[in-house]
């Protein structure tokens, strides 16, 4: 695309000087504002996504738990430790969240054969199929909400998440 027709798409991005809101004054050659306030929407949008998914799973599922179940049919077989250092939660907070899925049919929990102070979790076959539904249901809602981008545009957001989410685990890790 030139210079010249630049922005003339709706699916282009603002130009470098669009910091929209109009509140947020700072030059564009700082960028950092709109990834703070573009991630910041991202997650609002993920923890309202996270909330309908896990109601689709179950009426009384809260949305806080519908990750652990995504993560559990990723990882079937994951110790309740490891489970709550994905998540970053503390012991007693996963504990009460397993319980609770346990409750609803949708967890087992199962002796670690290798460390009988463990414990190994898998889904329930009602736990699958729901956790598989709901995946299903957010790959076409992601499919739909992408459908006008070019596929390159798509594998390049997919490697830039990628990117950023190495980033802040490198960061994590320095503290």
């Amino acid at each position: 695309m030139s210079p010249a027709t630049a922005g003339d798409r709706a699916t282009d991005p603002p130009p470098a000087t669009d910091l929209s809101p109009a509140t947020d004054l700072r030059p564009a050659t700082d960028p950092y504002p709109r990834v703070e306030r573009e991630l910041g929407l991202l997650m609002r949008r993920a923890r309202a996504a996270a909330s309908l998914l896990a109601e689709r799973v179950h009426p009384d599922l809260d949305g806080g738990a519908y990750p652990l179940l995504v993560h559990v049919s990723r990882v079937p077989g994951v110790r309740s430790c490891d489970l709550a250092a994905y998540v970053g939660v503390g012991r007693a907070t996963i504990s009460r969240q397993v319980h609770r899925l346990e409750e609803l049919g949708l967890l087992l929990r199962r002796p670690d054969p290798q460390d009988a102070r463990g414990q190994q979790l898998e889904l329930t076959e009602e736990g699958a199929r729901l956790v598989a539904e709901a995946r299903d249901a957010r790959r076409s809602w992601l499919h739909e909400a992408l459908a006008a981008w070019a596929p390159d545009d798509v594998a390049t957001l997919a490697w830039s998440l990628g990117r950023l989410n190495e980033a802040l685990d490198e960061a994590a890790r320095r503290g």
